[in-house]
């Protein structure tokens, strides 16, 4: 047996299971966790792939009976054979599904069952139940589909696997100004422009929301440190859930009329305040190089 560290093991999950019982749902929601995922991969390849950029390489391989070299016993063995002498990571992932609700599936996408022939579908998915029970009654981890929708699968997806993913949700604060379009991909936007703008302060217009005396000017504001502590609670209690859900990317911006000031300043103050809570944010301030002019600002007080 080799001596490795959880950390520098190659994680391996092997999933298979039931033609329509989820299979393609559960590598694409694990490769958004960060495995990298390769579907209906040729059993035979697997001793040059396995082993090979092992340190923190979390691998999900796909197959099932359409798979060329499907032989479920022969998998078993080479499975017990590499955990044995190569002190690899390895966990079986088994898709299951009631026949009835499959005969559904397959009549829905007008798909025929690769082992049904000519045959009703009922008779390609008794075959293949046959063929796969000895993987089934091998596998560390079963999930059955019949009652899943979608989503339903993708979540137990994640709450089973989203501990070994490397990949963590990426967060993206950025600024922005109204006067040139609304960022298209963000989820969550703040309108800042209930502060007051400096850009009809003397000595403040050609300065940015990057420069202390703008900085000051906008904190100075009676209802900035009372709106940014809420945004900031707020962000705090959310960015957990969006995790919990899976979802990969939020975007988080912060607007005002050019995108110079008031959004720049709160933009960083927030990326601030989430490091402090345990996220790493990417700031992004998308029309901080844009000049000042009265076309964009306006020539009234806003």
């Amino acid at each position: 047996m080799v001596n490795e560290t959880p950390e520098s093991q190659q994680r391996i999950l092997l999933v298979t299971g039931m033609l329509g019982a989820g299979k393609t749902t559960a590598l694409r929601e694990l490769e958004d966790l960060g495995w990298e995922s390769i579907d209906n991969f040729p059993i035979r390849l697997l001793d040059r792939l396995v082993g090979a950029d092992a340190d923190g390489h979390s691998l999900a391989l796909g197959f099932d009976c359409r798979t060329r070299g499907f032989v479920p016993a022969e998998i078993i063995e080479q499975v017990k054979h590499w955990v044995e002498h190569n002190g690899l990571s390895i966990t079986t992932l088994f898709l299951d599904c009631a026949g009835h609700e499959l005969e559904r599936r397959f009549n829905e996408t007008r798909r025929r069952h690769f082992l049904a022939g000519d045959l009703p579908a009922s008779s390609g998915i008794a075959a293949e139940r046959e063929l796969l029970a000895p993987l089934r009654r091998w596998a560390d981890v079963l999930i059955d589909t019949t009652d899943f929708t979608t989503n339903d699968l993708k979540q137990t997806i994640r709450e089973q696997f989203r501990q070994n993913a490397p990949q963590q949700m990426t967060v993206t604060v950025s600024s922005f100004g109204f006067s040139r379009g609304k960022p298209p991909t963000a989820d969550l936007v703040f309108d800042m422009r209930y502060l007051d703008n400096p850009h009809w302060v003397e000595g403040l217009r050609e300065q940015t929301g990057l420069d202390p005396a703008v900085g000051d000017f906008i904190a100075r504001s009676t209802v900035f440190d009372s709106t940014f502590e809420k945004i900031r609670t707020l962000l705090l209690e959310l960015l957990p859930h969006y995790a919990e859900q899976g979802k990969t990317y939020v975007n988080i911006a912060f607007g005002c009329t050019g995108g110079r000031h008031r959004s720049v300043y709160t933009a960083e103050r927030i990326a601030q305040a989430l490091r402090e809570g345990g996220f790493s944010p990417t700031v992004l301030h998308r029309n901080l190089g844009s000049r000042a002019e009265d076309l964009v600002e306006g020539t009234q007080h806003p």
